[in-house]
């Protein structure tokens, strides 16, 4: 127990409804900040049950939504969003069944990405941009075959427009 009445389930659910103002939370991260704020585990159960119960705390509804949001503003493989995912306590399950997508996602987020970034890579060379998107592409978490694919596709798409 700490110096305050940190066992107290009002307390531990007032800080909680404190974090869960800032941002959506996963349970893993509600326990972790609860726990190390010095509640007990037995109010910490109780405290996180009541919060999924009452829809407060929706580990699917967060992992959707971090996808959402790694997959069209990061530009993130599905690899990427596989880690970001787990990163912010999504169990390993949950994230899994979410980006059970086939690999065109990963292709076409790659081209959006290239055609996002060669604008701004137009005034070197050829070899240097493509280096360089690989480079940008793979740390992002696209493997390489989905890279190379991406980048036949956008050579094929420039040769159709001209």
């Amino acid at each position: 127990m700490g110096s305050r009445s940190t066992d107290s389930a009002y307390e531990a659910r007032r800080y909680a409804l404190k974090l869960l103002a800032y941002r959506a939370r996963s349970e893993k991260e509600m326990e972790e900040r609860l726990s190390k704020k010095g509640f007990s585990p037995a109010v910490i159960d109780a405290t996180v049950r009541s919060l999924r119960e009452s829809g407060l705390i929706d580990d699917v509804a967060l992992a959707e939504s971090l996808k959402r949001n790694a997959l069209t503003h990061k530009m993130l493989s599905r690899a990427g969003v596989r880690n970001v995912l787990l990163k912010r306590g999504i169990p390993t399950h949950i994230a899994d069944a979410l980006l059970a997508d086939d690999i065109t996602t990963d292709i076409e987020n790659a081209l959006k990405f290239i055609g996002k970034k060669a604008k701004a890579l137009e005034r070197y060379p050829p070899l240097t941009v493509k280096r360089r998107l690989f480079g940008q592409l793979a740390r992002r978490g696209y493997a390489p075959e989905v890279i190379m694919k991406a980048f036949r596709d956008n050579q094929k798409k420039k040769e159709d427009e001209r």
